[in-house]
């Protein structure tokens, strides 16, 4: 494919660090994981991090940790990979899906106030910050406040946006980020959780390593969710290039909006005054995508449909009954276009040129 939809860019001096860490012998989780762990909390704002094995233990090790489980309900975003979903489940809580605003593809605050109002078994709201976007946080907290509830992010596409001037990854209790290859940063496979909250970092650092409060002295059945002092060697790498990735996403996604706009049968992605957009992905949605698709192949341009399947309406969730008409209406409707930094100019200038053309037949 001429041009991807995703690239990820792992550095010579990345590469070093990996060898480094090879020749120390040191290579599990260690000394380079908390260091990890210490930079990203100071880079998101958060007094800490734990680091995990990948952005579904994250998930799972976050819910543990604060003490979600039997009996306990999550709301969350019924438009995104199934993790979001399946780590409350593996938590023994039930995912609760709520609909989604068609403009921002994130929950909608006003359906997750009428869920909560509904039920007495909410004990959590989960917003995903879907593509990079952030969720309308504000309104989130306010309910979360509101009926005592605990307010996480999911955050596993959103390095580096924000909300109102903050950044994502301290806007609840506790938020999961994912550091899979496509990501705007990575560390080969893994994840972190951010928080201010000591209680529910010193769980989740339990949780992590199979319970334990001493080598083996183990207070409760944990896992082994524990990131390796090699991956965390890559994520301190990539981290230092994590802003300027993003500006050039951003670029990119700018340029591509601009093509893009006024186009009949396409709507590129809306971003709210109040937050700024981390572009994991670059979403549009379409009119004809079957059509868009065509030109894209024709032209070498990747793409990526996130998601073709709402996650109630998978397999694993067919016992679930669901109003979510505009989540599975934008899972007809979205289709991804690359966005990331090994973009340039003239790749921008293809990528509408295919759009538009089909679109304009």
């Amino acid at each position: 494919m001429t041009i991807p939809i995703a690239a990820p860019e792992v550095s010579a001096d990345a590469k070093n660090a990996v060898c480094d860490v090879l020749d120390s012998g040191m290579l599990a989780d260690g000394d380079i994981v908390r260091k990890f762990e210490a930079e990203f909390a100071d880079y998101v704002g958060t007094d800490r991090a734990v680091a995990t094995s990948s952005g579904t233990t994250a998930l799972h090790a976050m819910f543990e940790a604060a003490g979600l489980g039997d009996d306990d309900a999550v709301v969350t975003s019924p438009l995104s990979f199934a993790a979001s979903a399946n780590t409350v489940v593996h938590a023994g809580a039930e995912p609760v899906f709520v609909d989604v605003d068609p403009e921002t593809f994130n929950l909608d605050p006003e359906h997750v106030r009428a869920v909560v109002e509904s039920r007495d078994d909410v004990a959590a709201l989960m917003p995903v910050h879907l593509y990079g976007l952030p969720a309308q946080m504000a309104e989130f907290r306010a309910i979360a406040d509101e009926h005592d509830l605990l307010l996480f992010e999911d955050a596993a596409q959103a390095h580096g946006a924000t909300f109102e001037g903050e950044s994502v990854g301290r806007l609840g209790d506790a938020a999961a980020f994912s550091f899979y290859p496509t990501k705007n940063m990575t560390t080969g496979e893994g994840g972190i959780v951010t928080t201010d909250d000591d209680t529910i970092a010193d769980r989740l650092r339990q949780v992590v390593s199979h319970g334990r409060t001493d080598t083996y002295e183990h207070e409760f059945p944990g896992y082994n969710f524990r990131m390796t002092n090699i991956h965390a060697a890559i994520g301190r790498e990539q981290l230092t290039r994590l802003t300027e990735w993003v500006a050039k996403r951003r670029e990119n996604a700018r340029r591509l909006t601009e093509g893009l706009s006024g186009v009949d049968g396409v709507e590129p992605p809306a971003v709210p005054d109040d937050r700024t957009h981390a572009f994991h992905q670059y979403t549009v949605k379409l009119d004809n995508r079957d059509a868009v698709i065509s030109a894209l192949d024709a032209n070498d341009v990747g793409y990526g449909i996130y998601y073709p399947t709402t996650i109630p309406d998978q397999p694993a969730y067919d016992h679930v009954d669901v109003d979510i008409p505009t989540a599975r209406q934008l899972a007809d409707r979205v289709l991804s276009l690359p966005v990331h930094p090994g973009v340039d100019e003239t790749d921008t200038n293809t990528i509408v040129s295919a759009v538009t053309h089909r679109v304009g037949q």
